[in-house]
């Protein structure tokens, strides 16, 4: 054997992989233990693989990753019993990225049986560059399993690397990484300890940790996900669960399945039980860890859209490298079928729950704002989502669904009332309600931010068209009231004139109502364009009306507006009146009078009079 050491020229694309990887690739440096021991934990699958048919591959009863840091020697090295790699190998996995170790073996596996077939992880060529992040000279000192010879493969990643025979006493590999003066963080027993927790806690061979010239353990967890449900109880369920969402309640639904075939993949998902102290609002995207044949990738792949963020879990598949960047996840073919597939089962998952309204009642006053966004943002989900949507109403107890409320529309009603407000109570209280209430017709209150928005996407539903009842338009003339007016309206015509000329800067029109029974005025939208809600929501951003100016309606029964009728058809001048009307309106709306103190002295005046 020569004792020469061969010097070799990187191949021309590892030059540009090397700049890539530690320059680009990676947005958190610390990536570099997890794609090292990935590649530990793959040799040693393959050479339990390998010892299925050939006995003297079998691997030592205690077989493991070892992670030895080094302050004196400033070195972190990386060990494993796996199949270890022959002087070619080396030559062709480290020096090159046209050949993988991994997807070189996995070619080999098309004939294999699913229970024999390894769990490969990391693909050297890519991942192992990685090293190259925090160290400033490699080693990797290999003995292939079956071989009594070992080379070392070393490198400074400057465009060429060396091979020179070695001596190591078991089959395997050591990766022997020379820290740059910036990475000493990596020689900490503890970060190394977290590092190895948050990346790779759930792969199949145990990790230890060399700490104070003892071994530890790295790794506690066990891929729950993988294992048959029926194997799973519903303690290991719920501690995984607080695991995942640094939570302390019990989940309200748990989906464990696997999907196979074309695509395959695992998912362990919980819908929470009560609602996190951090609201799930502030924090827009979903935070469903992705893992790759068990070893976590990322958390920010958007498995899930963010109208369900809530769910907490993990999605761990077969199909994707280990070593993909977040950026390139989004431009994954896979990854957007897992997505589109955890979607479907969530809302499948929903559906079925549902069907409990004391414990579906539970779940939507925790997450129910959230699954609305889906309306406004999701085209494709937006009829499943609506079936799953609930509301307070004015006629009912406790939520009603769509449907419910459809089944129980008169039969000349043609659509579905809606109104939507700051809070339930003011809502059942409001001027706007008066008018259904009194024919008997339900009117389903809202009050979430997001009710401002989506009924204009969500604009129908089983064909009946969702109307916001304070959008004018609405003819209650086909509806009787239950119990019959005792007071003929008075003639408004007089006051109508007068009223549209003072007010002509300030609403769009005035009529009078058939919405109003207690209340002698309202404001309403025009028939096309926002409602008030919307409008109101507007002005609050500083964005004006947006919808044009209000409609004054009045009550021609109430005592207030038949007084003034009385004024004004006596010639009198109603100005003053005319702005009171306004500005109660507003005031009864839940907003403040146009002018303050114009009000103010008004009410006063009118009070002093008696």
């Amino acid at each position: 054997m020569s004792e020469t050491v061969e010097r070799h020229s990187f191949g021309a694309e590892v030059g540009r992989l090397l700049d890539l990887v530690v320059h680009a690739l990676y947005s958190e440096r610390e990536i570099f233990l997890r794609e090292l021991v990935a590649n530990a934990a793959d040799a040693v699958d393959r050479r339990r693989f390998g010892a299925l048919t050939d006995s003297a591959l079998a691997l030592p009863a205690d077989a493991k990753v070892r992670i030895n840091p080094d302050k004196a020697a400033r070195t972190l090295t990386i060990s494993d019993p796996g199949i270890g790699m022959a002087k070619d190998e080396l030559a062709q996995n480290l020096g090159t990225i046209a050949r993988s170790g991994t997807r070189a073996f996995s070619q080999s596996l098309a004939d294999a049986k699913p229970e024999e077939r390894p769990s490969l992880i990391g693909q050297f060529g890519v991942g192992f560059y990685s090293a190259f992040m925090v160290a400033d000279r490699v080693e990797v000192t290999s003995r292939k399993a079956g071989s009594d010879e070992a080379w070392t493969w070393a490198s400074e990643g400057q465009g060429e690397y060396t091979l020179a025979p070695a001596s190591r006493a078991e089959p395997g590999t050591d990766i022997v990484l020379h820290m740059k003066a910036d990475a000493e963080e990596y020689l900490e027993s503890l970060r190394l300890e977290t590092i190895v927790r948050k990346w790779a806690d759930h792969i199949t061979v145990p990790v230890t940790l060399v700490r104070d010239g003892e071994e530890v353990p790295g790794t506690k967890g066990t891929a729950l996900w993988r294992k048959p449900k029926s194997e799973v109880s519903e303690e290991e369920y719920t501690e995984f669960y607080r695991q995942v969402a640094h939570a302390f309640d019990k989940p309200w639904a748990t989906l464990h399945w696997r999907a196979e075939g074309q695509l395959e993949f695992t998912a362990l998902l919980f819908v929470p039980g009560m609602k996190p102290f951090l609201a799930v609002e502030e924090e827009r995207e979903s935070k469903v860890r992705l893992h790759v044949r068990r070893m976590f990738i990322t958390d920010e792949a958007g498995l899930l859209p963010s109208w369900l963020r809530f769910v907490q879990g993990v999605v761990d598949t077969e199909d994707l490298p280990l070593n993909v960047s977040r950026e390139m996840l989004q431009a994954t073919p896979v990854l957007a079928r897992i997505r589109r597939a955890v979607t479907g089962k969530v809302l499948s998952e929903l559906k079925t729950r549902s069907k409990d309204a004391d414990s579906y009642a539970t779940f939507w006053q925790a997450f129910g704002p959230v699954l609305k966004e889906g309306l406004w943002e999701d085209a494709e989900h937006r009829q499943d989502i609506a079936n799953l949507l609930r509301f307070r109403s004015s006629t009912v107890e406790g939520w009603t669904s769509l449907a419910d409320y459809v089944s129980r529309m008169k039969p000349n009603q043609e659509a579905i009332y809606i109104l939507v407000g700051d809070d339930t109570e003011s809502l059942k209280r409001s001027a706007q309600i008066e008018g259904f209430s009194a024919r008997g017709l339900e009117v389903l209150l809202l009050s979430d931010h997001v009710d401002a928005f989506w009924p204009e996407r969500l604009d129908s539903f089983e064909g009946k068209p969702i109307r916001s009842i304070t959008q004018g338009g609405d003819d209650l003339s086909a509806f009787e009231p239950e119990v019959a007016e005792a007071d003929a309206p008075a003639d408004l015509t007089d006051l109508l004139t007068k009223l549209k000329e003072a007010l002509k800067d300030d609403v769009s029109d005035v009529k009078a109502s058939q919405r109003l029974v207690d209340s002698a005025v309202l404001l309403s939208a025009p028939a096309f364009g926002p409602d008030l809600q919307m409008q109101r929501l507007l002005r609050r951003a500083g964005r004006g009306m947006g919808g044009g100016q209000p409609v004054l309606e009045l009550n021609p029964r109430h005592p207030l507006i038949r007084r003034i009728a009385e004024r004004a058809a006596a010639g009198e001048e109603v100005g003053e009146a005319a702005q009171t009307l306004v500005d109660l309106a507003h005031v009864q709306g839940g907003d403040p009078p146009r002018d303050p103190v114009a009000f103010a002295r008004r009410v006063a005046a009118a009070l002093a009079q008696g």
